[in-house]
This record gives structure tokens, C-alpha cells and sequence, in this order.
């Protein structure tokens, strides 16, 4: 059965090494025939959430007017969402977060998801990047009938490229296929 899947890639480098896992889950997925987006969060105009709920009392929308009402739909539509960050300080990077806070406009409407997850650090172990899966898990968790179905850990890769050279880049291409 053909998916609709929604990459959201939260690396601030285009090319640098979890966003270069997207491109291979990308790669996988489509082969077998998946609709597959990928959208570069550095790249959209994503503020933070204000706390104010102004959503709930206009129906969903966001008092703030940027790029996440596009984005949120998206992940409203997708049947598959795959999150990918690059592991800072042991958690996910800022913008990442930002977007993932922004779905609380509409959030009981992003529901039915298959969730995969992608992570990159310097790190050499799987165990540094376990808070940054925890965040993952934690929004999952909130989001009716969220299933997990992959975890890939991009470990010991700082500089751009290297994960060129590690088994996560033939995972995550896998796990694409397998979707």
C-alpha cells in the first residue's frame, strides 16, 4: 500500500549527516513506490510557541503567521512522519523542538501516525543520543494512535560527510524500503 510519508529534517546543515540519513530513507521509501516529502526545518520561518492558545479559541489557527501552519498540515495528512535531528547537549536542536512545540494548534488532529526516527552525534555511543529519542517518544506520545516503527542512531559522525562511511547510512536506506 502506497504512504504518504513527511520527513522532517532538523539538521541545519542541507547535506550534513542526519539530513543526508533523510535523503537515504528518502531514497528507500521511494523506491518502492512511497510519496515522500522532505522538509528542511532550517529552511521554513518556524517561531516558537507563545503559550497564549489563541488556537483554541480560533479553531487551530496560530496567532503567530509563518511557515508551520504549511508544515502542520502536512504532518496532518502524512501517514508516516520521520523526525531527524542532530543530537545537541544529549537532546534535539532548537528548531526541531520549535516546530514539534507548534503542532499544540492542532495537535489532536495529527493522529494515526507511523513514527521513525533519526539521530546524528559525535558521539561514538547510542546511549548519548537516548534523551534525544526520549523527546522523540515523548511527543509520539501524545499523538492518538502513534506507532513506532524505527530508530536509526548515526553515532560517532561530527564532520559533514562522515556518515558516509557508517552502517547507518545503508539503514536508514533500508528502513525507508521497508516502510
Amino acid at each position: 500500500m502506497k504512504k504518504n510519508i513527511l520527513i522532517l529534517s532538523g539538521s541545519p546543515r542541507k547535506g550534513g549527516n542526519s539530513d543526508t540519513l533523510c535523503n537515504e530513507f528518502m531514497r528507500g521509501a521511494l523506491e518502492v513506490g512511497h510519496s515522500v516529502e522532505k522538509i528542511n526545518v532550517a529552511e521554513k520561518n518556524i517561531g516558537y510557541c507563545k503559550a497564549c492558545y489563541y488556537c483554541r479559541k480560533s479553531g487551530g489557527k496560530c496567532v503567530i503567521e509563518d511557515d508551520m501552519a504549511e508544515v502542520l498540515q502536512k504532518m496532518i495528512e502524512a501517514d508516516v512522519i520521520a523526525l531527524a535531528s542532530p543530537v545537541y547537549f544529549y537532546s534535539l536542536n532548537a528548531r526541531l523542538k520549535a516546530l514539534i512545540d507548534r503542532t499544540v494548534a492542532r495537535w489532536l488532529e495529527v493522529r494515526n501516525k507511523e513514527f521513525y526516527y533519526i539521530m546524528t552525534a559525535a558521539d561514538g555511543t547510542e546511549a548519548a543520543m537516548e534523551t534525544t529519542l526520549a523527546c522523540f517518544r515523548g511527543y509520539a506520545e501524545c499523538v492518538d494512535g502513534a506507532t513506532e516503527r524505527g530508530v536509526i542512531y548515526g553515532t560517532g559522525v561530527y564532520e559533514k560527510g562522515e556518515i558516509t562511511s557508517k552502517p547507518a547510512l545503508f539503514k536508514a536506506y533500508e528502513m525507508g524500503k521497508s516502510v
